[in-house]
């Protein structure tokens, strides 16, 4: 704290000397101020007449420039002399023991306080920045918490400043007492209260911990409780707060006066556009009891009506007229319109690579027409929903110069769109598999996607060249294309042995029926040789109707032209990490006639997600998918069955965790019986089946640990899946079994299940997304293998 030493005036000649006119003023000690500095700040000037009352504003006045800790005014003659000792300058600030405040925001705050490397030092300012950082921790409820300053003086009248932090433990709440509630109990009122005395293991939105912030949303909580039980007249009379003695427990009082409830006895619209009626958006009908939420929630459905016709700063406010005789409230509902006004601008910033056209072509607030908000807002998630933006933010910006216009900004974090695919699966018997690719969703910033994906594991080497341009016309009909060729090898993928090698093309059309629907249509082409073709039953069973494609040497020799319609309904808030809304995909993909194949496939998949909490941190998404196929027609002799090498399979990240990659579902059975009795060997190697089904429940919650600047690229969930698939063509029921007998079930049966739980890590980082989940199987079969852990890149679940 400064000092302020009032000295006065030394005389050399006389003692009764009370007034003189100064001569000079003169300095000594200054270092770093210059003199013209110090004289500018100082009330007197040469030429004056002074006096004692003269000199004690010399000296406040240059304390007040805070260059100065100490300051002596004498009489030398007719001048008069100053001399001061400078304030050292700060060359370093450090902190200690501070946890809750980053250093960061230390930093901020003391320099907008005046206080950092390179000023003066301060001592009543650090005196004021300790007082107002202890507040900082009472408020947080640390009440035993100390800062204190350490002021290390340097040469050459320097000095560093540490701030050294006694942060103790936080208050804990011992008790919450209400007086003056006679219609709800001291339990429902606590219900409304995030801070409480006693915090059950599984709430955990509630805090025993107090702060004073929380406790001031905890009433205003408990104020909406009661206006929406109709208590217009409830008020809080008085709240008392008071500590333990050693100050790690606080007992929190408040007297509270309920008043009586009102009934609503008529609603009244004052003002707004005229021609409009509001009464559709009344849900408090008269004679109700008054309900705060529902006149909040009638004051924003106006607010919302007006701003999609202009209005885009109107003022609603209820105003209650009260009638004492009946306990009845009369609510007048004025309407300030403001002005009307219109788009001038839309602009974009933060798209570093997509281009401005990519964004304006999802815009459905034009510029030059009215403002409306519906339509901001439609644009926002169209935007999202690209998937290139981790997040996407949108403010209008009045026009300072015309009080009818606004400009619209929508602002942008660019998603790494791309995605060098790099996946890596463990199990315990296969080791390590490997795969690479590369697709970029938004190449060269045009929206447009390019793939080429080139993959070589144990399993598959595949090259494939795909092109979609989304907006290949302005009304949105894309047009996109892929060339590829693709060798399987079955038994290395958990699969029952066969080879594939194929090649075709295809050319896709899509068109959007409404902002939320859309269609694809494609038509293609696909040759096939498969060899080392096995000897079970589900692949002998197909290849009876396939006696003319088979060639010299026992491969299947297949040309398919095919052709397919999807409709796909997207209802996402966000097209990275949705936390709310649904996606729902129905595709039904069939061979032409006349193809050495004769089949079809249908699949239907769903996504929902319902935000659990107000800020979407915790989600719970569910999921669900089904899929049937089968042949249709026949050769003369023997009905079409689907292409084993089309069947559905469930094992992997994709549809079950837990199990090892296609590894779950029907086996491979032999027949080695003669004529019409059948006997069975069975085996481990997955079949797959015709029909398949798939659930899953997951809860998205916050990533712990993690810097708030990756948190938008960052997900961590807990689920559970549970999946089937089963061969509607399976007839061996009853056949005899008389090896393998543990693998062999009614394949037939779609109840039986299998399912697994666990916990998975999405992030999307700069090589695309990587993916990781630890899972346990829950219900499995004999033959289904386990996989405990799993690590993708490049591959979204």
């Amino acid at each position: 704290m400064k000092n302020f030493l009032i000295v006065a005036l030394l005389f050399s000649s006389s003692i009764t000397a009370t007034e003189f006119v100064v001569k000079d003023i003169r300095f000594e000690g200054l270092q770093r101020v210059s003199l013209d500095t110090a004289l500018l700040s100082m009330m007197v000037q040469s030429g004056d007449n002074i006096d004692d009352n003269n000199v004690a504003g010399i000296i406040k006045s240059l304390y007040s420039t805070s260059n100065f800790e100490n300051i002596r005014v004498f009489k030398d003659g007719e001048d008069i002399l100053v001399k001061v000792i400078e304030c050292p300058i700060i060359t370093r600030i450090s902190f200690s023991g501070n946890k809750i405040i980053a250093d960061e925001k230390l930093n901020k705050h003391l320099t907008a306080s005046g206080l950092h490397a390179g000023t003066y030092l301060d001592r009543a300012a650090l005196s004021h920045i300790e007082k107002k950082l202890k507040n900082f921790y009472y408020s947080v409820g640390k009440y035993n918490a100390q800062v204190s300053t350490i002021i290390t003086p340097l040469p050459r009248n320097r000095a560093d400043v540490k701030f050294v932090f006694t942060e103790s433990v936080s208050t804990k709440v011992q008790q919450i007492n209400f007086i003056g509630n006679d219609v709800f109990s001291d339990e429902e009122l606590q219900s409304n209260f995030k801070l409480r005395a006693d915090v059950p293991w599984w709430n955990f939105l509630a805090d025993d911990k107090y702060q004073e912030q929380i406790l001031a949303r905890d009433i205003e909580n408990l104020k909406l409780f009661y206006l929406n039980h109709g208590y217009l007249k409830f008020h809080v009379a008085s709240t008392h707060i008071s500590l333990s003695p050693d100050k790690k427990g606080v007992y929190i009082t408040l007297t509270i006066d309920e008043g009586l409830p009102f009934n609503v006895s008529n609603i009244n619209f004052r003002g707004g556009k005229k021609g409009d009626d509001y009464s559709s958006l009344v849900t408090i009908k008269a004679g109700e009891t008054y309900k705060g939420e529902k006149v909040t929630a009638l004051e924003d459905a106006i607010k919302r009506q007006l701003s999609e016709q202009g209005y885009a700063y109107t003022q609603v406010a209820t105003i209650p007229e009260f009638n004492e005789d009946n306990q009845t409230v009369a609510l007048n509902v004025n309407i300030e319109l403001g002005n009307r006004v219109y788009v001038r601008k839309i602009k974009f910033s933060g798209n570093q690579n997509t281009r401005d056209e990519v964004l304006r072509r999802e815009m459905r607030q034009m510029e030059g027409s009215w403002l409306n908000t519906k339509f901001i807002e439609a644009s926002k998630k169209h935007i999202s929903r690209l998937g290139y933006f981790e997040t996407v933010d949108v403010r209008m910006t009045p026009v300072t110069e015309f009080n009818d216009q606004v400009d619209i900004d929508y602002t942008v974090k660019e998603a790494h769109s791309g995605a060098a695919d790099f996946g890596v699966g463990y199990g315990s018997s296969s080791g390590l598999s490997f795969q690479t690719s590369f697709k970029q969703e938004n190449f060269a910033g045009t929206g447009n996607r390019l793939g080429i994906h080139a993959t070589r594991n144990r399993y598959q080497k595949n090259l494939t060249l795909e092109y979609r341009n989304p907006y290949w016309t302005l009304d949105g009909i894309s047009l996109g294309g892929k060339v590829f060729h693709n060798e399987f090898e079955a038994s290395h993928a958990n699969i029952v042995d066969y080879t594939d090698k194929s090649y075709g093309t295809n050319l896709t059309w899509g068109f959007p029926f409404d902002d939320l629907n859309y269609f694809d249509f494609m038509l293609g082409y696909t040759h096939r040789l498969i060899g080392n073709l096995g000897g079970s039953y589900q692949m002998k069973k197909f290849l009876d109707s396939q006696e003319n494609n088979i060639t010299e040497n026992g491969s299947l020799k297949v040309n398919a032209f095919d052709w397919s319609v999807s409709w796909s309904r997207n209802n996402l808030n966000l097209g990275l990490f949705p936390t709310n809304g649904n996606y729902q995909r129905a595709s039904f993909h069939m061979t032409v006639p006349g193809s050495n194949v004769q089949f079809f496939k249908t699949q239907y998949e769903a996504r929902q997600y319902m935000p659990l909490t107000k800020s979407h941190s915790f989600t719970l998404l569910m999921r669900g998918s089904l899929g049937y196929g089968n042949g249709y027609g026949n050769n003369g002799k023997n009905d079409y069955l689907m292409p084993f090498y089309e069947n559905f399979y469930i094992g992997g990240f994709s549809t079950l965790r837990g199990f090892r990659s296609n590894s779950a579902g029907p086996k491979a059975v032999y027949d080695q019986g003669a004529g019409n009795n059948p006997a069975l060997v069975g085996s481990h190697n997955s079949v797959g089946g015709n029909a398949t089904a798939l659930t899953s429940v997951e809860l998205i919650f916050p990533t712990p640990l993690i810097p708030a600047q990756v948190r938008n690229s960052i997900r961590t969930s807990v689920f559970v899946d549970v999946a089937s698939v089963w061969d509607t063509e399976y007839d061996l029921k009853n056949a005899k079994i008389i090896d393998g007998q543990e693998y062999i079930y009614d394949y037939s049966n779609p109840t039986n299940y299998r399912a697994s739980y666990g916990v998975a890590l999405e992030w999307h980082s700069p090589v695309g997304p990587l993916i990781f989940s630890l899972s346990k199987p829950i219900k499995r079969y004999k033959g289904d293998r386990k996989e405990f852990f799993n690590f993708t890149i490049g591959q979204v679940f």
